[in-house]
């Protein structure tokens, strides 16, 4: 049984408030304390999590829009980002604390997760202060990280941890060790068995005691998505026969001393602790050994992983995580001190790649409503009975329809569905044989779609728990929002592995929701489209949304609407693509200043019409030369006026230097 949205039975109860739209929308679960809503209906970032210094987000929007900078709009917020970085920092700081472990912490930031210079940038920036560090997958990537150490500078850098992961080639291992002559604290970690001889090789060339890590494929499996990320058949790693062959081959190089590091990686996004529980205890008993047998081991890298609520139902599943950053704390540190403790180890220094938890939190979509498509609840009921005059024959199916429509009552509902759906087959059979014409199947459709809206209504009143057969209603019936913004660009993994993200409205909140939609993006795709949402109970298939409201005067447009989509800092910037030639949005970074209001740090505008041409290759200037041409010749056979001519290159102009997204 399907329980009726909030959104459908809050009429049965008073004036609609901002804390029932707060639970509506899950805010207090997903949002963990960065995200709320104000007494006017405003969705607010706390990006501290202090009441006292919170955001108004839709104050934000209009204030952009003022100055000139449109949705669709990348918010992204420098002190979620740092709160974020120092609560990592804490828990493990706490977990030690309590465990009395020894070995120390620092967490080091994929530059994959996002490799957004300004995001970057303050991240090594902090790292000097927390003992954190920076982690390379490729080539350019390393090259991008010793730029940002040596951006971030001061004392200190020189310490800070950068980690070298991914497939190496001789150019790549020979940057690492020039790299640590420079005296950067720079470990590369070895995935295959070649990339260790290239490391020796250049360490001797360059007389070079280097720091080096191995990847070792463990026997316990990840969970979710990326669960293959782990295991024998995992992408990286050496299996642990090679790990041995590796400590030998070191040993009779003399430089079995400088294998340091020890690393794993269970799978992104894990979902249940437990996975972690058993790679932590596993990896730390692999590290045990190799000291036992003389390598100079120090740290235990345990990857990446630490996963993000974005569900908020802090549940086992790919959407959620069943633990706090602190509970992992606690749980990796427990493990490795007491397979160390148990085996007579000095405790090593704990390495974590947190990029996701480090930075999905502290940016945010907002886009704005062009329009909307709904079925009709009101059917037209004199047209209709015009046009079954003005039939030769009406056709049954379409009477069966009416007679169900005028007949429902609150008694017979059930009833009343299984007279409407059967007649609607009936009539969609009749059309595709030949044998009812258009504005029969139109009418049939119209009372169909009004028969559902009524049965809703009247099943709202009831309250409590839609029967099993009315389930797909609410569905079936929703809305599609058009929203100004492109799926491929701004939330990719939502396209291709229905990652959920949540999504709300950010005003209008202390007004209730009348209508179910899903949202549809400018692409030409019929993939564009979100119709899965976040809920802690249920697959849901459409969203709680407000009445969208037309601007007074024909042709005007809809009163701005407009609703984020949060927790998108992790990987969705750096993995969308140019679907339709729709490039970046405007980026912005938000601050809050020692009074509590809002300041903007930094606008990075969103790509125009001109910049993902060239990325693609044309030539601008032959474009609107041939343009420029072509309004000649035709203003010559008189096909356009001159003035007209001059109207159509100057929009050809002007939306080459505009931004690709609709601009009102």
């Amino acid at each position: 049984m399907a329980t009726i949205s909030s959104s459908r039975s809050a009429f049965l109860h008073g004036q609609w408030t901002a804390a029932e739209s707060a639970g509506l929308y899950g805010i207090p679960d997903w949002g963990k304390g960065y995200v709320g809503v104000n007494a006017l209906g405003n969705l607010t970032v706390l990006p501290t999590k202090e009441p006292g210094r919170q955001i108004d987000l839709h104050e934000v929007v209009t204030g952009l829009k003022e100055r000139g900078i449109h949705t669709p709009l990348l918010i992204r917020f420098n002190d979620i980002l740092d709160h974020r970085m120092r609560e990592l920092r804490k828990a493990f700081d706490d977990a030690m604390g309590e465990q009395s472990y020894t070995g120390g912490y620092a967490c080091v930031y994929p530059i994959k997760v996002n490799q957004q210079r300004h995001v970057c940038e303050q991240i090594a920036s902090l790292a000097v202060e927390l003992n954190f560090g920076l982690e390379a997958g490729s080539k350019p990537e390393l090259l991008a990280v010793l730029g940002l150490s040596a951006v971030a500078g001061g004392p200190g850098v020189n310490g800070m941890p950068i980690i070298c992961n991914g497939f190496k080639d001789d150019e790549f291992i020979e940057t690492v060790i020039l790299a640590t002559k420079l005296g950067r604290n720079i470990i590369p970690v070895v995935e295959k068995f070649s990339e260790m001889e290239l490391i020796v090789k250049h360490a001797q060339r360059y007389n070079v005691r280097p720091r080096i890590g191995i990847r070792v494929k463990l026997s316990s499996r990840g969970a979710g998505r990326w669960e293959s990320s782990a295991g024998a058949r995992s992408k990286f790693g050496l299996f642990v026969s090679e790990v041995l062959r590796a400590v030998e081959y070191l040993r009779g190089h003399g430089m079995l001393d400088c294998l340091n590091l020890l690393h794993c990686h269970v799978g992104s996004q894990l979902y249940d602790i437990r996975v972690l529980k058993n790679a932590v205890n596993e990896l730390t008993h692999i590290y045990t050994e190799l000291v036992r047998l003389g390598a100079g081991l120090n740290t235990i890298d345990i990857g990446g992983g630490m996963g993000v609520d974005y569900d908020g139902s802090q549940s086992a599943w790919s959407s959620s995580i069943n633990y706090t950053p602190a509970e992992y704390a606690r749980d990796v540190v427990y493990r490795i001190k007491g397979v160390c403790d148990a085996a007579g180890v000095a405790h090593p220094q704990i390495i974590s790649e947190s990029g996701r938890a480090m930075v999905a939190y502290s940016s945010v979509l907002v886009m704005d409503v062009l329009g909307t498509s709904r079925f009709p609840s009101s059917p037209d009921l004199a047209r209709i009975e015009a046009d079954l005059k003005a039939e030769a024959e009406p056709p049954q199916p379409v009477l069966d329809l009416l007679d169900a429509y005028n007949a429902m009552t609150d008694r017979n509902l059930l009833e009343a569905y299984h007279d409407a759906t059967q007649a609607r087959d009936e009539a969609m059979s009749l059309f595709s044989l030949g044998y009812m014409s258009l504005p029969m199947r139109a009418a049939a459709e119209e009372l169909f779609w009004a028969i559902g809206h009524r049965i809703l209504e009247k099943a709202s009143r009831r309250g409590g728990e839609l029967p099993e057969e009315f389930e797909s209603l609410p569905d079936l019936l929703s809305d599609i929002y058009f929203c100004n913004f492109s799926l491929f660009q701004s939330m990719p993994d939502s396209w291709a592995i229905d990652q959920l993200f949540p999504i709300c409205p950010i005003h209008r909140l202390n007004e209730q929701p009348t209508r179910r939609g899903i949202l549809a993006d400018i692409t030409c795709d019929s993939d564009g489209k979100i119709d899965h949402f976040v809920d802690k109970r249920e697959d849901k298939k459409a969203l709680e949304l407000h009445e969208v409201r037309d601007l007074p005067g024909e042709g005007a447009g809809v009163e701005p609407y407009y609703l984020g989509v949060f927790l998108l800092g992790a990987y969705q910037e750096i993995l969308g693509d140019l679907h339709n030639l729709l490039g970046d949005s405007h980026a912005v970074h938000i601050s809050v200043d020692r009074a509590g209001g809002w300041v903007i740090d930094e606008v990075i505008e969103g790509d125009t019409v001109e910049e993902v041409l060239q990325y693609v290759q044309y030539d601008i200037a032959d474009m609107k030369r041939a343009m420029r041409l072509d309004v000649e010749a035709a203003c010559r056979q008189q096909r356009l006026t001159l003035g007209e001519g001059k109207a159509l290159l100057k929009y050809f102009d002007d939306g080459l230097e505009g931004y690709t997204y609709l601009e009102g």
